[in-house]
């Protein structure tokens, strides 16, 4: 067992809560310079604090996080947050969105064994996904892998888009269920302040990890842009 692996596990031996398994796979590449990336920033350090502050959820919210951009790197494996450390964000490159994701379902994946091994009762895994342009590589194996996914109701998606130059319509298709939404101008703060909120509310909500958790549509449009004047699908529940 390699080191990295025998820290998750004994963590999950020590504290045996229910988990709401979060998966970022989040947009760096060059086009995020300056304001983008301060306010990404800003809002992931936001989404730590508050589920810290939260007495049941920083023992519930299992996080990682991979980012897009000249590499793909995985900024957070899964760990409770009470003993991860804040990433700070820089951009790079450009949008190889389908490696990306492709990293963030293997984390996924991973980490659902380990909670079968141990004997972990958890959320189905949300996977949140945030871009602000078009993909640079193939996203068709990501596409299929998250489509069946979601057909089998072993995965929640969470599609962002930021931006004018966002393509909704790939963002679309890793998500077959829920409609993509746009952030609404550069609101990461508020986007993230509502996402550590609904952690927080399944990690209260134990007897619904099979049937979801309910979704007011006024909260989302605090983030989300102009979404009272549109047809979207599946944000009822996460």
């Amino acid at each position: 067992m390699d080191n990295n692996l025998e820290i998750r596990i004994s963590e999950l031996e020590e504290n045996p809560t229910p988990r709401v398994p979060v998966c970022m796979a989040l947009d760096v590449s060059y086009s995020m310079v300056n304001e983008p990336i301060a306010e990404l920033n800003n809002g992931v350090k936001a989404f730590f604090n508050a589920l810290m502050e939260d007495e049941i959820a920083h023992y519930s919210a299992d996080i990682a996080m991979v980012t897009f951009g000249n590499d793909i790197n995985v900024e957070l494996d899964f760990l409770n947050i009470q003993k991860q450390q804040i990433p700070h964000l820089s951009v790079s490159g450009a949008t190889p969105m389908g490696k990306g994701i492709n990293k963030a379902l293997e984390l996924l994946e991973l980490r659902k064994a380990e909670y079968k091994t141990v004997g972990i009762e958890y959320w189905q895994p949300w996977l949140v996904i945030m871009t602000d342009g078009q993909p640079t590589d193939d996203t068709s194996e990501a596409e299929k892998r998250i489509q069946t996914l979601v057909a089998n109701k072993k995965l929640t998606v969470i599609p962002i888009g930021i931006g004018k130059r966002a393509d909704m319509k790939t963002l679309a298709r890793f998500s077959p269920y829920r409609t993509p939404l746009k952030l609404k101008g550069l609101q990461f703060n508020t986007f993230f302040q509502w996402l550590s909120m609904s952690v927080a509310k399944a990690s209260v909500s134990t007897a619904n990890i099979d049937s979801g958790l309910s979704v007011n549509k006024e909260d989302i449009s605090l983030w989300a842009d102009n979404i009272l004047n549109q047809d979207i699908k599946g944000w009822d529940s996460l």
